[in-house]
């Protein structure tokens, strides 16, 4: 099941949550049932899974596999399903990557090894090797995720613009500069090429800014609680709507200023405890070092998906 050929990134693309048991073991039946909420909302292009939402970092090799396993069982024929490739190594990337081609990936999402976070930006042909490590074992397309450049995990423009040269299936780029105007030049720049690579913008925090510039798409955690409002933003901007985006980003707003408050690590956290508020999710369980937030923070929460105008009545707009 899944693998949707000549699939290119793009629109709205959700990166699910993990749900767990109290044992801190998968919940695949719960998993499922979220993964389902945001693949059918109308006008969702993708999802993502094995990301920073769904706690990647916390989860071994073979329950990745066994994450991307059961969505393609779930939602793999109806949508394309993203996998993030999150390792230290080359080898390690590679071998996950042959494994998401395996088992019906449509797309792979690739993070920075944190082994070059110390002066990796300086050596362009690190990144290369990663890159062309993956692309040796599988010809998914591939979405390269671009950090910030002040926590040394960036990949410098020209590394980028090299990249795109000598890896051709990186499709796409998840675009967490945190930098608007770099943000502006990637979009400008690398959709602009004589073969185009797509900004995806995860720049929840500020989204309409971001979105008014012109990606071609999200790619975020909070579409895991708010999908059907990512779509309607994505559209109100695309048919130069400011009326609508506007009213629609005042609804986003308050969930933004919660999810992404300091300490940012919890944001995936406070996600889940938004969906178990909207009776979307029976536990917020999350894998330490995470842990739990506060009953103040959790109040917080259901304060502002109250302003957002979002209840458990209103349930999201699935496709027919």
């Amino acid at each position: 099941m899944g693998r949707f050929h000549n699939f290119r990134p793009c629109g709205v693309i959700p990166a699910t949550l993990l749900a767990l048991n109290d044992d801190l073991s998968i919940n695949e039946r719960e998993t499922r049932r979220h993964l389902r909420d945001c693949a059918l909302v109308d006008g969702v292009a993708a999802v993502t899974v094995n990301g920073h939402a769904s706690e990647v970092h916390a989860c071994s090799a073979g329950e990745q596999q066994q994450i991307l396993a059961s969505s393609l069982a779930e939602i793999g024929d109806e949508v394309p399903v993203i996998n993030g490739i999150y390792a230290d190594g080359s080898l390690e990337a590679a071998r996950l990557a042959a494994m998401a081609d395996r088992e019906g990936a449509s797309a792979l999402l690739v993070f920075p090894p944190n082994s070059m976070s110390m002066g990796g930006q300086l050596r362009p042909e690190m990144a290369l090797t990663h890159f062309r490590h993956i692309a040796d074992a599988t010809d998914l397309p591939i979405i390269a995720f671009q950090y910030p450049m002040a926590g040394g995990l960036g990949y410098p423009f020209d590394t980028l613009l090299q990249l795109f040269d000598q890896v051709p299936s990186i499709l796409a780029i998840k675009d967490w500069s945190n930098d608007p105007m770099l943000h502006e030049r990637h979009i400008r720049t690398f959709q602009s090429l004589s073969r185009p690579v797509n900004v995806l913008t995860t720049h929840s925090s500020w989204l309409m800014a971001s979105l008014s510039m012109g990606p071609k798409g999200l790619l975020s955690g909070a579409g895991s609680v708010i999908a059907d409002l990512h779509v309607a933003l994505l559209r109100a901007v695309a048919a130069d709507d400011l009326q609508a985006a506007r009213a629609l980003n005042d609804r986003i707003a308050p969930l933004s200023q919660v999810f992404y408050a300091p300490p940012f690590l919890d944001m995936h956290n406070r996600m889940k405890e938004a969906l178990v508020l909207l009776g979307r999710l029976n536990k917020a369980v999350v894998r330490p070092p995470l842990t739990k937030i506060s009953a103040a923070e959790i109040e917080a929460i259901r304060l502002a998906l109250e302003q957002a105008s979002i209840s458990k009545e209103g349930a999201l707009r699935l496709a027919a």
